[in-house]
């Protein structure tokens, strides 16, 4: 489980294609802090670490993607140079800064536009239709697994504004009209829509 709080931005060093596409990423974090099997989400995708090596300033780690993971989001657009969001998931006890994230990418979205004012950067976003109703203004959304919160919504499209600092310490700010970036709605949202389906009621 994770927060949408991104704690570091890796580089894509290297991928294997095969039966499953490998991805070598260079990361901050000393080799001997990670563990291999343990989850790191990867512009919001929770991925499990394969391999590990020791690197100048971090760690190189490998995890290994599935097809179904590149068909239902970004990471088949990767190439080495990527830069990319990491967050290592929450431990008990930690500050739940943003909201809860599973890692677990529900589609894919494109910058429909982009405006830059005094240091701040707004982003209409055109979201799946099937994830729109899980998508409110002032509610939660991981965009390449940043916690957002949701300026205003019409139809299809939906508002962010950036700070700046968020802009600064992770890969948003790189984002142009027409690039494609990882959805993951609230799961609050999605429970709150199921109990609106059911009218209040519990499954059987």
């Amino acid at each position: 489980m994770f927060t949408g709080i991104v704690t570091a931005v890796g580089e894509l060093v290297s991928l294997e294609d095969g039966a499953v596409r490998r991805f070598t990423v260079q990361g901050p974090w000393a080799a001997q802090s990670l563990t291999l099997g343990a989850s790191v989400a990867h512009d919001g995708v929770c991925l499990t670490i394969t391999g590990i090596e020791r690197g100048e300033g971090g760690a190189r780690y490998q995890v290994e993607v599935s097809p179904e993971t590149l068909r239902r989001t970004t990471l088949g657009d990767w190439k080495p140079g990527t830069r990319i969001n990491l967050e290592r998931p929450l431990k008990v006890g930690d500050e739940l800064g943003g909201h809860i994230v599973q890692g677990h990418v529900d589609g894919v979205g494109v910058i429909a536009a982009r405006e830059d004012r005094d240091g701040w950067m707004t982003l209409k976003v055109s979201a799946p239709e099937a994830l729109s109703p899980f998508i409110a203004e002032k509610g939660s959304i991981a965009v390449d697994g940043v916690s957002l919160t949701v300026n205003a919504v019409s139809d299809d499209t939906f508002d962010l504004m950036i700070i700046p600092h968020t802009a600064s310490v992770t890969t948003l700010s790189r984002l142009q009209a027409g690039m494609r970036v990882n959805l993951e709605v609230d799961i609050m949202a999605r429970y709150a829509a199921r109990l609106s389906r059911n009218g209040g009621q519990k499954d059987a």
